[in-house]
């Protein structure tokens, strides 16, 4: 692989102009492509197979006006001391629905007054406007109609909000001020980095035609697969951060290679050959873990991995393809002399001290169990709260205040209470013709009324062949409240004592069983991403004890990452500081997908500081030696990249949207402590414990697995077999008959 790489960015460097055109081209085809077929987007989250879904189809098939008709409740809060049913306010609320039903897509609209739904201080109440298509189709020009319209009852003094199936705002797909942000960030990171300005945007450059290019097979992917809009935005926050990165790395090398005297074409091929082998294993180990997904049988998911999958392959693709053939353009103009004194502080050397050390490494090596300590405890601390985790789906209660979503969330509890964003489903089957007497059917209404956490319970109503029976019940508390889930629960068991198959679906029903059904996968999905990696970890670096440490400070990292977000959004502690506007649930699919990420971010930076140890153990022998050159030479890489990362990452959490700051925030922070606290002082403490027992490996299992070069070292072995010196490589035609 590193020979091939090293003859790929010799082609790159020195035929740039073709590869950048072919690269323009490829991206100009992809969007006109989507120009001419559009895209499709579907969000649907629902699991097949489970009773929610079973039930849900049911309803559609059995009852008329099932839940998938595409509904919007238009929610009125008269102004202080004035009924909503008073002559004035109906008037008003008459002319905004003569309004939004000029709309040729709507076949209802029912009023407050008709629903008779005012709430008993006579302050409160809604109008259900039903269109003719399911929720997820309704067009964008009919909720324009609807939002213009709210300014005639607003202007009146009339608090207008929305709820309903019909959702207005979108997940948002990225490229909000939060974002730019984070970018701008990164640049500043690089700027120093590397002591160039012009130098800092171009693993940026890098990473936007990577994202670009995979963003636009996603949106093409659209057309034939279901693919949700969350996935853009996850594919996108993911690929920037490792797009960035992985120029950063083979950039880094290219420096590298100048200073010690390569000519530009040499540096391009050589930094391809050593850091693209890198970027490709560590890329690679990001899509697998993305792909693994897929455990969890949760077709959205399944969807979702794949479809940020492929834009970390554009990435990586990018990176050892289009980074060659920008330095082969750009490459003189990098100067290997100049350096950062604050980025250069990991690899400082103390003249006074060994010259290939640093402050930090002599700091942990002359302290180890403190270090160790200090920084175990920190993240099991941070881990506490991961015990108590809620998972659920952000609503609309967890909105910003200032949407239409929210304020109509609001009133609506006040009026109603909070269980009315909870209502439940349930349809009953009995299970002969007598057990569908009325007197079942009352006392079945009964039972489920006198069920704790219960609000309200409807009468059972037939359907028009009379064979199944729908109920609405309305529990005490939220949707995702343990109380709710737990009556979801107790509701479903009367099936297993009574005479009617009881099925129990709505939103909520829904949400929770893929939160059930997550919990239920996470652990199979943890295991085989521990394994995955211990045995990855064992191949590459030949030792037992480094792989063992490699997995138990990814799972420290990962139960610090959740519990901290526990921490914040469930527990509602510092909401201000990262611009939640209240607490809620964590967010069902967010503790498989910090599990899937960081384990592949986290490999990364495991790969690029502890493979320097080994070549330096292997070398010398001296374990504390081998710690010193790694934290030295690729320390203030990996502190970089994390840096990185972690802007990118905390760009997305000033998005609006509850869904994407939950995610921003808790990728932020994973980053944060894998790479600062775990792999930077954890992960060289702990060997420094060890010593050379930390390179053990038994010889039989040396000799029946496979050996990866993943620093490309063989490249460099080939030139030292022709006994060229660095200074004279540069003017040698070795580097044309190499490899």
């Amino acid at each position: 692989m590193a020979k091939m790489l090293f003859r790929l960015g010799r082609f790159a460097g020195t035929n740039s102009k073709k590869v950048i055109v072919a690269f323009v081209l490829l991206m100009a085809l992809l969007g006109g492509l989507i120009f001419s077929m559009g895209t499709a987007f579907k969000e649907d989250v629902s699991i097949p197979g489970t009773e929610s879904e079973k039930a849900m189809k049911i309803l559609a098939e059995k009852f008329t006006g099932g839940e998938q008709d595409g509904q919007v409740k238009i929610v009125f809060k008269a102004p202080e001391n004035e009924a909503l049913d008073s002559a004035d306010n109906k008037t008003i609320i008459s002319e905004l629905l003569t309004k939004i039903q000029e709309d040729t897509a709507v076949t209802s609209v029912a009023s407050p007054y008709e629903l008779a739904n005012i709430n008993p201080d006579k302050q409160i109440g809604y109008a259900v406007v039903t269109y003719s298509s399911y929720a997820d189709s309704v067009s964008q020009e009919s909720k324009d109609k609807v939002e213009d319209s709210l300014a005639i009852t607003r202007d009146k003094g009339i608090e207008t909000g929305l709820s309903g199936t019909v959702k207005f705002e979108q997940t948002e797909a990225g490229g909000g001020p939060g974002e730019i942000m984070g970018v701008i960030l990164a640049y500043v990171i690089l700027a120093i980095t590397f002591a160039s300005l012009l130098v800092a945007g171009m693993p940026i450059l890098m990473a936007l035609i990577g994202v670009g290019i995979g963003v636009l097979l996603i949106l093409l992917g659209t057309n034939f697969f279901d693919i949700s809009s969350i996935s853009l935005t996850l594919a996108g926050m993911l690929g920037i951060a490792v797009g960035i990165d992985y120029s950063l790395f083979i950039f880094s090398r290219f420096k590298q290679q100048l200073k010690k005297g390569f000519s530009v074409q040499e540096s391009i091929a050589i930094a391809n050959g050593t850091a693209g082998n890198a970027v490709i294993f560590a890329g690679l180990t990001v899509i697998i873990a993305l792909l693994g997904l897929m455990v969890v049988d949760i077709p959205f998911m399944t969807t979702m991995g794949i479809a940020t999958a492929v834009v970390v392959l554009m990435s990586i693709i990018v990176a050892v393809v289009v980074v060659p053939a920008v330095l082969g353009i750009m490459g003189h103009r990098i100067r290997p002399e100049k350096s950062n004194r604050f980025i250069s502080m990991l690899t400082r050397a103390n003249k006074k001290k060994e010259s290939e050390t640093n402050a930090w490494s002599r700091f942990v090596t002359k302290n180890p169990l403190i270090v160790a300590v200090v920084g175990i405890a920190l993240l099991a601390v941070m881990a506490t709260p991961f015990f108590h985790l809620n998972l659920g789906l952000p609503d609309d209660g967890n909105k910003q205040y200032e949407t239409s979503e929210r304020q109509g969330f609001d009133m609506l509890s006040d009026a109603y209470g909070a269980g009315f964003h909870s209502t439940l489903v349930v349809i009953a089957e009995p299970v002969n013709q007598e057990a569908a007497s009325a007197d079942n059917l009352k006392a079945l209404s009964e039972t489920i009324n006198g069920l704790d956490h219960v609000q309200s319970a409807s009468p059972a109503m037939p359907n028009q062949t009379n064979d199944m029976f729908l109920m609405s019940v309305t529990p005490e508390d939220g949707p995702n409240a343990p109380e709710t889930k737990d009556l979801v629960n107790e509701i479903r068991d009367l099936s297993d004592s009574g005479n009617m198959e009881l099925l129990v679906t709505g939103a909520t029903a829904v949400n929770i069983d893929i939160s059930d059904q997550i919990m239920s996968a996470m652990p199979t999905f943890a295991i085989l991403i521990v394994a995955f990696a211990f045995v990855l970890m064992m191949v590459v670096f030949r030792s037992l004890l480094v792989p063992l440490k490699a997995v138990l400070g990814f799972v420290l990292s990962i139960g610090a990452t959740l519990g901290f977000t526990v921490f914040i959004v469930q527990d509602g502690n510092f909401l201000d500081v990262f611009g939640f506007p209240g607490s809620s649930a964590i967010l069902f699919l967010l503790p498989v997908l910090c599990i899937g990420i960081l384990f592949g971010l986290s490999m990364d930076y495991e790969v690029f500081l502890v493979s320097r140890m080994r070549e330096e153990f292997a070398h010398t022998g001296d374990a504390k030696k081998a710690i010193h050159a790694g934290l030295k030479e690729n320390g203030a890489v990996v502190t970089a990249a994390g840096l990185i990362m972690i802007s990118v990452f905390s760009g997305f959490i000033f998005s609006h949207d509850p869904t994407i700051k939950q995610m921003g925030l808790a990728l932020a922070v994973g980053v944060l402590f894998d790479a600062f606290v775990v792999r930077l002082a954890i992960v060289p403490a702990v060997m420094t414990l060890m010593g050379k027992s930390a390179w053990y490996f038994p010889k039989w299992l040396d000799k029946i697995l496979p050996n990866f070069d993943i620093e490309g070292e063989t490249i460099m072995k080939e030139y030292s077999k022709k006994g060229e010196e660095t200074e004279a490589l540069g003017s040698s035609g070795l580097y044309r008959n190499v490899l």
